[in-house]
């Protein structure tokens, strides 16, 4: 590893691999401190980026699309930005985009994940249309609670008959995200 400072660079970390070293560009008045942070976190994403390779997500996006009967995306990539979605995607464009996180998670629960985010390109939101395409994929119940259960999916809100889970993130009590910002600290 080689750590570069440089007196152009400003605000931004970057990481690279030269031949074959990992090189990590920081700005020159970076403190020392801050700089162990960063090359840790740098040496982090680049390790979970390497991870990603194992799984071809073209090809299992369009054996998912064709399997389930849903839209295919124009574009689908690994995502390293996505600290609080396992994936996103943008209807407009049709790409997608999965978190990096999920490169190390069993394949039916990448499958899942990618299920969900093809569905969005049917329907945007989160509605009872939207669920009867994602359940189509057999697992979704059991990779939602994977998910669950690792850390990496809100706590669904009891579902009342005629509505599908919700997938609001919760709060410390159960309480929406939006209200936990709104109470008072304790």
């Amino acid at each position: 590893m080689e750590v570069v400072r440089s007196p152009r660079r400003r605000k931004t970390v970057q990481a690279r691999e030269v031949n074959g070293v990992l090189r990590v560009s920081i700005p020159a008045t970076m403190t020392t401190a801050d700089e162990e942070r960063w090359v840790q976190e740098m040496v982090r994403r680049m390790a979970r980026r390497a991870g990603t390779g194992a799984a071809d997500l073209e090809q299992r996006a369009e054996e998912l699309s064709r399997r389930y009967e849903l839209p295919r995306p124009t574009s689908i990539r690994w995502a390293d930005n996505q600290e609080w979605r396992w994936g996103s995607c943008t209807p407009v464009s049709g790409t997608v985009r999965i978190s990096c996180r999920l490169a190390r998670e069993p394949g039916w629960v990448l499958d899942y994940v990618i299920v969900h985010e093809l569905a969005h390109l049917e329907v945007a939101r989160h509605d009872r249309r939207f669920w009867e395409i994602v359940n189509r994929y057999p697992l979704t119940e059991r990779a939602r609670g994977f998910l669950i259960a690792r850390g990496l999916e809100p706590t669904p809100a009891p579902a009342t008959p005629s509505s599908p889970p919700s997938t609001a993130p919760r709060g410390r009590r159960g309480q929406s995200v939006a209200a936990a910002s709104r109470a008072r600290p304790r």
